[in-house]
C-alpha cells in the first residue's frame, strides 16, 4: 500500500474525524484526502511528474501536512528542507536533489531569490502567504485545483522513493537519503504496533516538520492509528503545557533539551491529566534528566532511537504498564517489531553480550539508498543491513547502549552537526590556517560546536568576528558556540589534525560542564 492508497483508505474509514488540530481550527481526515489532491492535481498540472523533487522549506504548518502527503499521491518527492538553513546550505540541499519545485514563504524570498540563478533544475517558486512577484501563489493554485483523485501513476511502494532528506555528512556535504512508500508506512506501522495507542489519541507535534521525528511519529503514526494530531509552530517553554491541557493531549515527541528546559520552567498547578507518556529520542538523554523529569511532572518517558537512513525508529524502550515497567534506563531499548540490530566488529562479525561493536539495523525502514552517492552507499549499506557508525553493545537482556560515535559527529539538542562543515567554512575564512571543531558538553543541549583555530602568521581576528563569519554560512545550530585561538593544534607523525587531546582537555576542566 503506497501512501495515496493509505491516505485514500483513511479518509474512507474515518471521514469526518479530526486529524490535524491547529490553533483553533481542525482538519479532518476527509478534508486531508481532498486538500491533497489538490496539491497533487496542481502540480502535476504545472508538470511535476513521478520521480521528480519538490522542495519544502517552510515553517510548521497544516500546509506542509498537505504537502507531504500529497506530493507522493502523483509519485513525485517531497523534500523537506531545514528551515535554519542558510543560502549556501539550501543551495546544495535543493540543487542535489534536482528539485523542480520550491514551496515556500515571503520570508524565504530573498534567500530563494539569491541563489535561484545556481539552481538549473528548478523550475517553480510557490509561495504560500501574500503573493510574491515572480511568484506562483499556493492558494491561488489550490483554489483552482481539482478535489477529484489525481492522474494515476504506477507506485511501486518498495522502489520509487516518497520524501528525500538531507542528513549532515562527514565529508562536509549533506547526504540525500532516499525513503520509499514502504519506509515511511512500515515505519508508521512499527511505532503504532508499539506504542498500542488508541484511536481517541492525540499526539502534540512540537518539533520542526522538516525533521524526521515530526513527520514520522508525530504525523505518519496518529494518521496510521486513525488518532490525531495537534500541530504547534513549534517547542515554546512559555506555553507547552498550556497547550497540553487546552488540546488535552496524549503524548509528545521531543528530543532532550525540550525536557531540560521543561525542568527550569515554573511547574506548579499544571493540567496533565490527558498525558499517557512522553516520547524522546534524536540524541542521548541523561540518567538524571530522565529521573528527575518523570519525578517532577509523573509522566513516563520512552527514549528511542532512530536515524534518517532508518527513516525515522529502529529501538525503543519498553512502554511501562501499570504492572510492570521493563525499561532500562540509559539503554536504547530494544528493537521496535519488525526491526532487527545486532552489533559487529570491524569485519562484519557478530560480538557477544556485552562487547562493544558498531551498531547495525535492518527491517522495512530502512532506506532505498542515499541519491547520487555510491561511495556513500557502499559504506552504509552491506546487504541487507544498515551500518549506523555508532558505537555500543547490548546487554544479556537484549538491550541496546550507545557509548561512542564511529562517526565525527556532536548532537546539539536533537540536531546533528557534522564538525568537518564547519571546518570547510572556517578553513574559508581569509586568515584562518588550520582549524578544528570537536564537541564540549552542555547541561542544556546535551553538546556545543567548540572551533580551536590557529591563524595565518601576522593576523589578527577576534572570536566574534570567526562566529561571525560562520553565521553567514552556516545554520545558527551549526555555529561554533566557542572559539579558541591557538599557536598549533596537535598532530599525528603524518600532520593529521588529533582531535583526542583536545577533547580530553575539555574533559579534565575541572570536570567543567560548558553551558551557555
Amino acid at each position: 500500500m503506497n501512501l495515496r492508497e493509505l491516505v485514500e483508505n483513511q479518509a474512507e474509514k474515518y471521514k469526518d474525524k479530526p486529524f490535524l488540530y491547529w490553533q483553533d481550527e481542525t482538519v479532518s481526515y476527509s478534508q486531508i484526502n481532498e486538500l491533497t489532491n489538490k496539491v497533487a492535481n496542481f502540480l502535476y498540472d504545472l508538470g511535476i511528474r513521478k520521480g521528480d523533487k519538490v522542495s519544502v522549506y517552510l515553517p510548521n504548518m497544516p500546509q506542509y501536512v498537505y504537502l507531504y502527503l500529497g506530493i507522493p499521491k502523483i509519485g513525485a518527492v517531497t523534500g523537506p528542507v531545514n528551515a535554519l538553513f542558510k543560502p549556501r546550505e539550501v543551495k546544495f540541499v535543493v540543487g542535489h536533489s534536482e528539485a523542480k519545485a520550491i514551496v515556500t514563504i515571503p520570508k524565504f524570498i530573498p534567500l530563494v531569490n539569491e541563489i535561484k540563478k545556481d539552481l538549473p533544475n528548478l523550475k517553480h517558486v510557490i509561495v504560500i502567504g501574500e503573493p510574491v512577484e515572480g511568484t506562483l501563489n499556493f492558494t491561488e493554485l489550490m483554489n483552482k485545483a481539482s478535489t477529484d483523485a489525481p492522474h494515476e501513476v504506477d507506485i511501486d511502494e518498495k522502489e520509487d522513493p516518497a520524501a528525500i532528506l538531507y542528513t549532515s555528512g562527514t565529508t562536509g556535504f549533506p547526504k540525500g537519503v532516499l525513503q520509499t512508500h514502504f519506509n515511511i508506512r512500515r515505519n508508521a506501522e512499527m511505532i503504532k504496533d508499539f506504542l498500542k495507542a488508541g484511536e481517541d489519541y492525540r499526539f502534540m507535534l512540537i518539533l520542526p516538520l522538516f525533521h524526521v521525528n515530526a513527520q514520522i511519529v508525530t504525523i505518519m503514526g496518529p494518521f496510521t492509528i486513525g488518532a490525531s494530531c495537534i500541530l504547534t509552530p513549534g517547542f515554546s517553554a512559555q506555553t507547552h503545557w498550556e497547550t497540553v491541557a487546552k488540546y488535552k493531549a496524549s503524548t509528545f515527541s521531543c528530543v532532550p533539551t525540550v525536557l531540560s528546559i521543561l525542568l527550569r520552567m515554573p511547574h506548579e498547578n499544571l493540567d496533565l491529566s490527558s498525558l499517557k507518556f512522553i516520547i524522546c529520542g534524536a540524541a542521548p538523554l541523561p540518567v538524571e534528566v530522565f529521573r528527575e523529569f518523570e519525578k517532577t511532572f509523573n509522566c513516563k518517558i520512552v527514549e528511542g532511537y532512530g536515524l534518517t537512513e532508518g527513516t525515522c525508529a529502529s529501538s525503543v524502550n519498553p512502554l511501562p504498564t501499570e504492572t510492570e515497567d521493563r525499561r532500562k534506563i540509559g539503554s536504547i531499548g530494544i528493537p521496535l517489531p519488525g526491526n532487527e540490530m545486532k552489533i559487529v566488529d570491524n569485519d562484519g562479525n557478530d560480538v557477544p553480550p556485552n562487547s562493544k561493536g558498531e551498531i547495525i539495523v535492518k527491517g522495512d525502514n530502512i532506506m532505498k539508498e542515499y541519491f547520487k552517492n555510491p561511495e556513500a552507499n557502499a559504506e552504509t549499506l552491506k546487504g541487507v543491513w544498515l551500518y549506523t557508525g555508532d558505537i555500543g553493545y547490548m546487554d544479556d537482556d537484549g538491550f541496546f547502549y550507545i557509548t561512542d560515535r564511529k562517526k565525527d559527529m556532536i548532537i546539539r539538542g536533537g540536531e546533528n552537526i557534522y564538525p568537518r562543515e564547519i571546518e570547510e567554512v572556517l578553513y574559508s575564512h581569509p586568515d584562518v590556517s588550520l582549524a578544528t571543531v570537536i564537541g564540549v558538553r552542555d547541561k542544556i543541549y546535551g553538546e556545543l560546536p567548540k572551533a580551536f583555530v590557529v591563524l595565518k602568521e601576522g593576523k589578527s581576528v577576534s572570536d566574534e568576528e570567526i562566529i561571525g563569519y560562520c553565521k553567514k554560512n552556516l545554520a545558527d545550530f551549526k555555529v561554533p558556540k566557542y572559539v579558541e585561538f591557538r599557536d598549533d593544534l596537535p598532530k599525528t607523525p603524518t600532520g593529521k589534525i588529533m582531535k583526542q587531546p583536545l577533547r580530553e582537555e575539555e574533559e579534565t576542566k575541572t570536570g567543567k560542564i560548558f553551558n551557555p
